[in-house]
């Protein structure tokens, strides 16, 4: 999987390796067990910082997509049943993702229609 920087983004380059990562793994580009890039390959190979892609693998980590071994190196883990860390972050952040959709005048339809054909992006 080859993650594309936008330098020009506003979000945060390691907050776009992050994103992409958890994309490719939902999307099953990655499998569970699967290596990654060391930290200065991966920076070698989309052209950034080391400690750019060190922040994101920690936070990756941290959250438990990915596994990390000074003997093995770093590998995607199983995908994760939900906790309630989990619940109440992914609860907050819809809810202001609705607010947003709100003011701008999504309706219900649209937002599950939206809804519908992300997800069947993931069950692929």
């Amino acid at each position: 999987m080859l993650l594309e920087i936008d330098s020009q983004s506003d979000v945060p380059i390691y907050q776009q390796i992050c994103n992409q990562l958890i994309l490719g793994i939902a999307k099953n580009e990655l499998q569970a067990g699967e290596s990654l890039p060391s930290v200065r390959q991966m920076a070698d190979e989309i052209g950034v910082n080391m400690m750019t892609v060190s922040k994101a693998y920690t936070l990756l980590k941290n959250d438990g997509y990915i596994l990390t071994d000074r003997r093995n190196g770093t590998k995607i883990a199983q995908k994760q049943k939900t906790d309630p860390y989990f619940q109440t972050y992914f609860s907050e952040t819809l809810e202001l993702l609705l607010a947003e959709a709100y003011i701008h005048q999504f309706s219900e339809n649209e937002i599950q229609e939206q809804i519908k054909l992300i997800y069947q992006k993931f069950e692929q």
